[in-house]
């Protein structure tokens, strides 16, 4: 697979969950008449790979149930639709399933078309932050800094911008940013949160400076992250912030599946060096079915001359980029400074890229 150094943003389309033909066969209609693609799932399992990226989920009555045995994460925009005079699922089953709605056809055909037709390229003013994920190929690879660098680089950008650390074994990334002693929200107090969660309210009670809030562990017992917690909190970060980072761990839990699930782009942080090459190969064997843009970043030094072309080689990954050493970095890092903070330096750069070809941001506008 050839390299590449910038990644082409994620098309998203309307999720149809049914394996009812006639319904499916309306709906797809429906959405021919939004003008609209729709992607197709027959059931649960087919269905959770694209269940959160998906900016709307249309569940036939048929899968109700199915859907709700498969305890999927709770998400806005999903609708129970089914047909008139086969039976009412009632709302409690789609409260349950977390439908907002419920649309028995042909009555709720004009609804339904003007909802699909809000579908990619015409998303609403909600809904459009960018989501990405970044994952150590080994332990120590760099991923934290990369994490912490972007969010950095988007919010001197101006970009509302949340940083997710999802590694509960990491460190935290409030040390990476130097923020230990800031107040606010941890992990702990969020993780019963199974809704919506309100987008002004959890900016305003996390850790922040500027256009950067952060969402981190504290130091008290290590606790477990709900899948839940992790799917709202993403949510939110869509709708309520320009640009979300979020630093995975290495061992995925639900909640990581859920992130790699919703992120528009995922990288795997590689040292240039045969072994780390070799663990990475197992990371990405558990990240890449959960995911649909996965690219390599490899950082140097290479030790044995293994370039950083053989290395993604070996992944069978496109090549998002390199990273050289920078001393000063790491320096910097020890005295509490957060990465990319002065825009300059191997990693500043690659971060400047990524988010610009993410965003279709202006090269200038981290000025």
């Amino acid at each position: 697979m050839p390299p590449r150094t910038s990644v082409p943003p994620l098309r998203r389309l309307p999720l149809i969950v049914t394996t009812d033909s006639a319904l499916l066969d309306e709906l797809l209609r429906l959405a021919a008449a939004a003008g609209t693609e729709v992607e197709v799932a027959a059931d649960p399992a087919a269905a959770r790979p694209r269940w959160s990226p998906a900016p709307l989920v249309l569940v036939g009555t048929d899968q109700a149930q199915a859907c709700l045995r498969a305890r999927l994460p709770r998400r806005p925009r999903v609708v129970l639709v089914g047909h008139t005079g086969t039976g009412d699922p009632g709302w409690d089953l789609a409260e349950l399933i977390g439908a907002e709605h419920m649309a028995m056809l042909p009555a709720a055909e004009p609804w339904l078309v003007d909802r699909l037709a809000e579908g990619p390229g015409r998303q609403q003013p909600d809904g459009t932050g960018r989501i990405v994920a970044v994952v150590g190929g080994r332990g120590g690879a760099g991923a934290s800094v990369l994490a912490a660098g972007l969010a950095v680089t988007a919010a001197r950008a101006r970009l509302r911008t949340l940083l997710v650390d999802a590694d509960p074994l990491g460190g935290g990334l409030d040390l990476v940013l130097g923020w230990e002693q800031l107040e606010g929200l941890r992990w702990p107090a969020l993780t019963r949160t199974d809704g919506r969660l309100d987008v002004p309210a959890l900016v305003r009670a996390l850790p922040s400076r500027g256009d950067l809030v952060m969402l981190s562990w504290d130091r008290g017992d290590l606790l477990h992250l709900p899948a839940e917690a992790m799917a709202a909190t993403l949510d939110a970060g869509r709708r309520g912030r320009d640009f979300v980072v979020v630093d995975l761990p290495r061992q995925l839990d639900d909640a990581a599946v859920i992130a790699l699930q919703s992120a528009d782009q995922v990288f795997v942080v590689v040292p240039a060096e045969l072994r780390a090459t070799a663990a990475a190969a197992r990371v990405v064997a558990g990240v890449a079915p959960h995911c649909t843009r996965l690219a390599a970043i490899v950082r140097g030094p290479a030790p044995g001359r293994l370039k950083a072309r053989e290395v993604a080689r070996a992944l069978d990954l496109p090549l998002a980029g390199t990273l050289r050493p920078e001393p000063g970095l790491v320096r910097g890092l020890e005295r509490g400074e957060a990465p990319t903070a002065d825009g300059r330096g191997p990693l500043a750069e690659l971060c400047q890229r990524i988010v610009t070809d993410l965003v279709s941001l202006p090269a200038s506008g981290a000025a």
